[in-house]
């Protein structure tokens, strides 16, 4: 009986922190509960509720920071798809009217999208925010009704944003934006978002990349911190400025935070074996994106993606989440991304 008389005496403290109405009475002494009915039992469990409810996540114990992540268990691959790759089917892009409308055929909106993923099989759905047609609170909600009547799971979400800017009102707006997509993330219930670095724009004169770098670990520093309150991951992508395992990992490594990881994308590597890169990457990977082609660093091309070597590197990492099909090659997509996805999908449940 002691051990619940200590849960009932936290939770008592923590209601009082928050100004809630006064509980019934209850009296503990020496680990023993007195006076107590099963009417003061439903209040206090009642008003605990609202405690717990109504408290910041920050106010509880943050998990420690994890170089890498630790995994048990089997590897556990679960495919999502990317609104990316149809991105020529939106009729918006960030909030603009598509430099090329889509054929009234193709057109697609992120309801659409969802639909699509169900109708394919997909556990999860990638939902880009470049293509959404509103950014008010009443929209992600209804994102999230219509993927969870669907049997679908928001897999998370990408933003574009840039940290690789000097300090000052442009950073602070990227970083402002960031806060804001991590409150939405939250209620779309996407618990993962695709973060860049970013590039130094051409007009910074004197700001140099490692000036940059500094920039980014800042700036990431700040938005984990916020997005852990919410309980969101920031998976920082091998895009722009990163295009190695050497240079990605020791910049996650210094941002001090549980919250930060790897948006693995298996395209985006610029060095002469992306796949061992990619397996290098692979135990800080919080979010994992399969394209249809890797970079050729001998011919600067583009050369055919080997999805299964992908799915075995992962397997071998002991990787457990999201796996989703990003597809940016030049095959109709219409085409390409059920093949894809088809492939995907019989390499994941092969055992």
């Amino acid at each position: 009986m002691s051990g619940a008389a200590g849960v009932l005496r936290a939770v008592c403290r923590h209601a009082h922190r928050n100004t809630l109405p006064k509980l019934a009475r209850v009296r503990f002494a020496a680990g023993r509960m007195h006076s107590f009915t099963r009417r003061d039992f439903i209040k206090l469990s009642a008003a605990a509720s609202v405690a717990a409810t109504a408290a910041p996540l920050s106010s509880f114990a943050a998990p420690a920071r994890e170089n890498p992540f630790k995994r048990t268990g089997r590897p556990r691959l679960l495919l999502s798809l990317a609104a990316y790759s149809f991105r020529e089917n939106f009729r918006l892009m960030r909030g603009q009217p598509a430099k090329k409308a889509p054929a009234a055929n193709r057109a697609m909106d992120m309801f659409k999208f969802i639909d699509y993923c169900a109708a394919q099989g997909c556990d999860g759905t990638e939902l880009t925010t470049y293509f959404f047609d509103e950014e008010t609170d009443d929209y992600m909600i209804k994102l999230r009704r219509h993927a969870f009547l669907r049997g679908i799971a928001v897999s998370g979400t990408a933003i574009g944003n840039n940290f690789s800017l000097p300090k000052g009102p442009k950073l602070d707006d990227e970083i402002a934006t960031t806060k804001k997509w991590i409150d939405r993330a939250l209620l779309m219930g996407a618990q993962h978002i695709r973060v860049f670095a970013g590039n130094v724009p051409r007009d910074a004169k004197g700001f140099t990349r490692g000036d940059a770098d500094k920039s980014v670990i800042a700036a990431l520093e700040v938005c984990c911190n916020y997005a852990g309150q919410k309980g969101i991951f920031l998976g920082l992508e091998n895009h722009d400025s990163i295009g190695s395992a050497a240079t990605l990992i020791p910049m996650i490594k210094a941002v001090n935070s549980p919250w930060l990881g790897i948006n693995l994308d298996s395209g985006n590597f610029r060095t002469g074996d992306p796949y061992k890169d990619f397996a290098e990457c692979v135990p800080y990977a919080l979010n994992v994106q399969f394209k249809a082609e890797i970079h050729d660093a001998a011919t600067k091309a583009e050369k055919p993606a080997d999805f299964k070597r992908f799915t075995q590197i992962l397997r071998d990492g002991g990787y457990q989440g999201w796996v989703a099909l990003e597809y940016e090659a030049k095959e109709d997509s219409a085409v390409a991304v059920p093949r894809y996805l088809k492939e995907m999908k019989e390499l994941f449940a092969a055992s």
